[in-house]
């Protein structure tokens, strides 16, 4: 029997592919393998004289470029532990988070090191390495490493922000074994994976920093799939991607499928769909239904999380075909080896098929525990799972989960602000956005909305940066002195669009 290959082994074998053979089409162009060897290797020169401690991680801010996936291969050829952050976010956010993790290296775009972050990454030995479209090159004045290795770091991780799905974001370690077993699959040798030239490229989209960037991306990584990757996901790119490639089956963002069905594309573009999948948020059931009766291309839907190390159930063609409609709306069973029960939220205890209640999860790519989520729903006499919305007042904004506390922790930072309370809006594009409802601190003007953007893209993500405002004299009250959340979410009703 053929002894597996580790991951480090399998991305050091795929810089020996055919210098000519295309690997990655990016805007129009062709990238080839040679020149992913090339950008891989010069990563890994520059992580050698910079001085930076084999056992010190580094911090991967990754936006979607061709230089981006060699940097990738290198850092897991090396067996490195890397730490995602998310790009797209201010500089003071992005300072804090350094701060916390302190990093031998930072890895990010030239848009990335302001002055801000070159100064902390001086202040602390910090190598930086930007990463643009022609050179890897060191950041003036960050080109040495003088940071230790970190003690309460496991070797061969790739750490990430979880969404929320289990409460508060936090980072979750991907570990190189998950990968290795549940991702690249049995790991095959080079040699036995020569197919995977003649499949349809493989479209990547999502960000490489959560748990659906990585599921999507290593894998044709490892195999040699060519890859059509965009910066971001854009209805008028995939819908030229299905065309020219004719793939089985293919994806879009929840929150882009009114887009889709306002566009009207012809049902011949799309002909070569079997099916449809979504799973990243949830789907309004009339799109749902108004895009299988258009297309007659059934969507399939599954549940998943980065607490889990990716999805958990899903909806499958044979499971559709036997049950169509009966099921509609259901994120299909459990895969073989991994369970979920419901349990009452007061008592813990395990419910009855068909009562709603909290969502668990036992997933072996994480171990035998059960995972608590954040999310309601039910199992069926069927084994059907059926998801019906979040028990933490978490907000969907199309693909990603908002807790409304970390944007009212951030709203109370700013000095005009005496409350403030956070709750869905509802979306015909996003499913929901953020609305927030503020109270002013007596004797302070009033801040306009574009100055409390404006504070909280200093401290988080602008998913979080609310749709919708409303200044009230004081927030509504339950008589046990709670803010009445119905109530905050009643003074948005005639924003609903």
């Amino acid at each position: 029997m053929r002894q597996a290959l580790s991951l480090e082994q399998l991305c050091q074998s795929a810089f020996d592919r055919d210098a000519d053979r295309p690997a990655v089409e990016f805007e129009g162009q062709w990238v080839l393998w040679g020149e992913v060897r090339r950008i891989a290797q010069k990563i890994i020169v520059l992580l050698d004289d910079c001085g930076l401690a084999f056992d010190s991680p580094i911090t991967f801010v990754p936006r979607n470029r061709p230089t981006v996936l060699a940097t990738l291969l290198a850092l897991l050829a090396q067996g490195r532990t890397i730490r995602m952050l998310y790009p797209f976010q201010s500089s003071s956010s992005l300072a804090r988070q350094l701060e916390q993790q302190r990093p031998g290296a930072l890895i990010a775009s030239p848009q990335e090191f302001s002055a801000e972050i070159t100064g902390l990454l001086a202040r602390h030995g910090i190598a930086g390495i930007a990463i643009d479209d022609d050179e890897p090159h060191m950041v003036s004045g960050c080109e040495l490493s003088s940071v230790n290795g970190c003690a309460d770091t496991v070797a061969r991780q790739i750490y990430i922000l979880t969404s929320g799905t289990t409460g508060q974001p936090k980072q979750f370690a991907v570990s190189y074994s998950m990968i290795e077993k549940y991702m690249v699959g049995a790991r095959q040798a080079p040699g036995e994976q020569t197919n995977a030239i003649k499949e349809p490229p493989a479209l990547l989209y999502f960000p490489l920093a959560n748990i659906t960037g990585l599921h999507t991306t290593i894998p044709p990584l490892i195999r040699g799939q060519r890859m059509v990757l965009l910066d971001r996901f854009s209805l008028p790119l995939w819908h030229d991607f299905v065309v020219r490639y004719k793939p089985v089956s293919s994806g879009i963002p929840p929150a882009a499928m009114q887009t889709l069905l306002e566009a009207e594309i012809p049902a011949r573009d799309l002909a070569s769909l079997k099916y449809m999948g979504s799973g990243a948020a949830p789907l309004d059931p009339v799109l749902h239904r108004e895009f299988e009766a258009r297309y007659n291309i059934p969507i399939l839907l599954s549940y998943g999380a980065t607490e889990f190390g990716g999805p958990v159930t899903a909806m499958t063609m044979e499971q559709h075909a036997e049950w169509g409609q009966k099921k509609f709306g259901s994120v299909g069973k459990p895969f073989q080896g991994y369970e979920l029960r419901v349990i009452d939220p007061q008592s813990g205890e395990e419910l009855p098929a068909g009562e709603q209640g909290v969502l668990e999860v036992v997933s072996p790519r994480v171990g035998p525990q059960w995972i608590r989520t954040s999310d309601l729903g039910l199992i069926d006499a069927d084994g059907f799972v059926f998801l019906r919305g979040r028990c933490d007042g978490a907000i969907m904004r199309g693909g990603f989960k908002v807790l409304p506390e970390t944007i009212e922790s951030a709203l109370l930072l700013h000095p005009a602000v005496a409350a403030a309370s956070v709750v869905g809006v509802p979306d015909k594009r996003l499913s929901e956005v953020p609305g927030a409802a503020i109270q002013i601190k007596s004797g302070c003007e009033q801040p306009g909305i574009e100055e409390l953007g404006v504070h909280l893209r200093a401290h988080v993500l602008a998913t979080h940066v609310p749709s919708h405002w409303r200044f009230v004299d004081a927030l509504p009250n339950t008589p046990s002195l709670k803010i009445d959340r119905p109530a905050v979410k009643r003074l948005f009703v005639n924003d609903t669009i």
